[in-house]
């Protein structure tokens, strides 16, 4: 493979601290990465999405300055091994287990991306404590119903061959680069030509480093079958929903949608980007977890009702930039 291609972010992510450590959670190992200042006062504990592992929230977690970001390889992607079964009470038990194992406590703020919005929501309506749960790009609405069906069955199919064909032919269509490469280009949403090199390879990277074949396809399986909304009656933290103007796995009116259901709900709408806020944006993803961060966690409405309301980034912070106007890169 090529050398890596320079992250815009580069700078930022240099001067951040990082430490790899290992877990063993119900006798499998989960490996994780710490980001910031070992005697940080504040801990965000931050799950990333399917297919990706703990680089895909590097970058956010670099911009969280002066917080300890704990981000681990979701099991059976990157190098943590694989659970028994990929469903979600699966990930459920291995989330709560792992938050146990650190020793983390009602302090920590929980965050998730994409995938793990729904493993980070399914955790904390079942009982998981923080005082703030963000959820980034988050999966607010069925896959399987709607204008999304049709491509979430061919997708399903296509995950399915991967792990029922011969292995060598198997693995060689899941980690086909020019199909890598299309789910990419479909998600990116900048024109910003050296960050969307570097995306592209952080997709060619790490998209398909996963343990089997059999855990990619039930954890897609379970990706696909639940969604934030199914947990949005159970949840009863604080919850800033960090969505995207033009994300195309979950629309906007889907998102206000669960804004409207849960108790106590921010959202705040990044302008002009999609599902990967994660790597585009980073810096207004930050800034908004910041500020809630900073708010004293007074706030809980006993019954349900509508939600704090829509915030709108500034171009600033959608740009990459923090809100104090210095560069993230």
């Amino acid at each position: 493979m090529q050398p890596p291609v320079i992250s815009p972010y580069q700078s930022l992510v240099a001067a951040t601290p990082v430490v790899h450590r290992a877990v063993t959670v119900d006798g499998r190992t989960t490996h994780y990465w710490e980001y910031g200042p070992a005697d940080a006062t504040e801990t965000v504990l931050a799950v990333h999405g399917f297919r990706g592992d703990h680089h895909g929230l590097e970058t956010i977690a670099a911009h969280l300055r002066g917080v300890r970001v704990v981000v681990p390889d979701l099991p059976g992607f990157g190098i943590s091994d694989p659970l028994p079964v990929s469903d979600i009470d699966a990930y459920v038990g291995w989330l709560t287990g792992f938050h146990r194992a650190l020793g983390l406590g009602p302090d920590t703020v929980v965050l998730g991306h994409s995938f793990g919005s729904i493993v980070t929501a399914a955790a904390v309506a079942a009982g998981l404590d923080t005082r703030l749960l963000v959820l980034v790009n988050p999966i607010a609405a069925p896959a399987l119903q709607g204008p999304r069906a049709i491509g979430t069955g061919i997708a399903i199919g296509y995950y399915r061959a991967g792990a029922v064909l011969p292995r060598p032919v198997g693995l060689g269509l899941l980690r086909n680069r020019a199909i890598v490469r299309a789910m990419s280009l479909a998600m990116l949403k900048s024109r910003d030509r050296d960050l969307r090199r570097w995306v592209h390879d952080q997709h060619d990277r790490y998209f398909s480093a996963f343990a089997d074949r059999t855990s990619v396809l039930e954890a897609f399986r379970t990706s696909v079958t639940h969604d934030v909304s199914e947990y949005a009656d159970r949840i009863d933290v604080p919850v800033l929903l960090v969505a995207a103007e033009h994300d195309d796995i979950t629309a906007l009116p889907e998102q206000r949608a669960l804004a409207e259901r849960l108790r106590d709900a921010e959202l705040v709408v990044v302008p002009e980007v999609g599902h990967l806020v994660h790597y585009e944006t980073p810096g207004a993803a930050a800034d908004a977890v910041l500020r809630r961060m900073a708010e004293p966690a007074t706030r809980r409405r006993a019954g349900r009702g509508p939600a704090r309301g829509t915030k709108r980034t500034s171009a600033e912070s959608a740009s990459g930039k923090s809100t104090s106007g210095e560069s993230a890169s």
